[in-house]
């Protein structure tokens, strides 16, 4: 039986009110006289990264290629990596809570994996184009452990698993239309861009892309069951919906919490229409549990898109299970009936990626390397709401397991449609890169100053270290 991350489901009604409360009350930024200080500090113990940075603008967009890096005022140059620590080029630690964006679980440079990929490497290519002994492996491994994978094809990342599972859902359907929640963020392909990371935005991130791209792409709000049953209902009039996809925690992993009753209530609409559930689980796939989000909950959705973990850290990492009668349209080759959808990728299950990945889920099993990471996210949440009570600060922070969030200015809670709260987006926006700029000068990395993923290398004095940290960044917060 598996054990999972989460040790209790957090009160998400409350939080979400806490969150919309937030995003109404004035902010509560650092003093000016405190941030000038902290820029002052970062310009100079982080002057080789800032030469570096501003060298590569000349020929690298933003002088950055990860979503990650792009910190205020200028990203960090990363040079060496060891269990919960980054250093930078100019010799400063951090304590890493970005985990390069949540696949690192088992904490930096893991001895185990990297022995098992170095031996892979002294007798085979990192990439032939042929079927490796690991590939196998590797899917067996994942099917024995997800409750509703029973076949798995892997590819190069999440983004292009969520294009595939949608792909393959229509050809197995016959039906077009495919319902997103709102905010959820399902990687960067055109159709999925839509009402990404905040709901009701429409096509305010799609820059680049034609709006007869979004024609069978429909949004419904986080939490808000009635909209999706109306919608679905409607769309029986229009041939039927071919697929639901959300992220089984919330949108942005939780960012918007759902309720936790919200993922049984789309299950049995989507059965009830005759529509795919697609559980979007690139960050909750072995990181809630190694039986995914969709262990936790009990609920079986008929497609899965993993990515993040399954790769152990390193990369091409990503892939799509579920029911053997709608993965078959995946068959790659000559193999297969009926509907094909065709999907690809040249380094899609190569073997380095996969004897990686294959060893890290192995070393979970073995170190119980998941319940740890959660137990260290529950910690590093309680020392963050014993501050925020501390000192009177209007933030809220949770988790999820090892995913844990400190929501300051939450930008990523504004109403689109409210115009006081669309012209607050900016500064808020502001706001949150300020804070990510004062965590990182007291030793600590995060994603956007607001998201935490825990690894199993974040020991109880790691944790209790960074809190000295935040403290020191609270206790510099302007006056209500």
């Amino acid at each position: 039986m598996h054990e999972y991350a989460i040790t209790q489901w957090p009160d998400t009604a409350a939080i979400n009110e806490r969150l919309q409360a937030l995003v109404r009350m004035p902010m509560r930024p650092i003093a000016r006289n405190h941030m000038g200080t902290y820029e002052r500090v970062l310009e100079e113990k982080c002057a080789k990264s800032r030469q570096m940075t501003d060298a590569a603008k000349r020929i690298i967009p933003g002088a950055g290629q990860h979503n990650i890096a792009f910190n205020y005022p200028f990203p960090v140059a990363i040079e060496r990596a060891a269990g919960p620590y980054l250093w930078d080029v100019d010799g400063n630690r951090y304590c890493d809570f970005a985990a390069a964006g949540g696949p690192v679980l088992l904490g930096h440079n893991h001895p185990e994996v990297n022995k098992r990929v170095a031996a892979l490497l002294e007798t085979c290519s990192p990439a032939t184009g042929f079927f490796h002994e690991y590939e196998f492996k590797l899917a067996q491994l994942i099917s024995e452990h997800m409750p509703a994978i029973e076949m798995f094809r892997m590819l190069g990342s999440g983004t292009e698993a969520v294009m595939g599972a949608i792909r393959c859902a229509r050809a197995f359907t016959g039906k077009t239309k495919v319902i997103k929640v709102g905010g959820d963020f399902h990687g960067w392909s055109d159709q999925m861009v839509y009402s990404t990371k905040l709901p009701k935005s429409a096509t305010w991130e799609a820059v680049g892309i034609p709006n007869e791209v979004f024609t069978h792409i429909q949004e419904t709000f986080p939490n808000d069951i009635t909209c999706l049953e109306q919608l679905m209902a409607e769309n029986e009039k229009l041939g039927g919906t071919a697929a639901v996809i959300l992220e089984p925690l919330g949108p942005e992993s939780g960012t918007r919490p759902v309720l936790k009753e919200y993922n049984r209530q789309v299950r049995e609409l989507c059965d009830r229409h005759q529509a795919l559930l697609i559980f979007d689980e690139v960050v909750t796939g072995f990181r809630v549990g190694l039986g995914g989000a969709q262990g936790y909950f009990g609920i079986k959705p008929d497609l899965t898109v993993l990515g993040k973990c399954i790769a152990g850290g390193y990369p091409a990492a990503g892939g799509i299970g579920g029911r053997r009668d709608v993965v078959a349209c995946l068959a790659a080759g000559v193999d297969g009936h009926g509907p094909k959808a065709y999907v690809g990728g040249t380094l899609a299950a190569n073997p380095l990626s996969c004897v990686a990945g294959y060893y890290a889920i192995k070393e979970m099993e073995k170190s119980d390397a998941i319940v740890q990471a959660g137990k260290a996210g529950d910690r590093l949440v309680h020392g963050l709401n014993a501050l925020i009570d501390r000192y009177r600060l209007p933030y809220v922070a949770y988790n999820f397991g090892s995913i844990c969030h400190l929501q300051t200015s939450a930008v990523m809670q504004i109403d689109i449609t409210d115009i006081k709260q669309l012209l607050e987006a900016e500064p808020r926006k502001r706001m949150m890169q300020e804070m990510a700029a004062a965590f990182c000068v007291e030793g600590i990395l995060c994603v956007a100053g607001s998201r935490f993923y825990i690894t199993a290398a974040h020991t109880e004095e790691v944790i209790d270290q960074a809190l000295v940290g935040f403290e020191r960044v609270f206790q510099k917060v302007e006056p209500a």
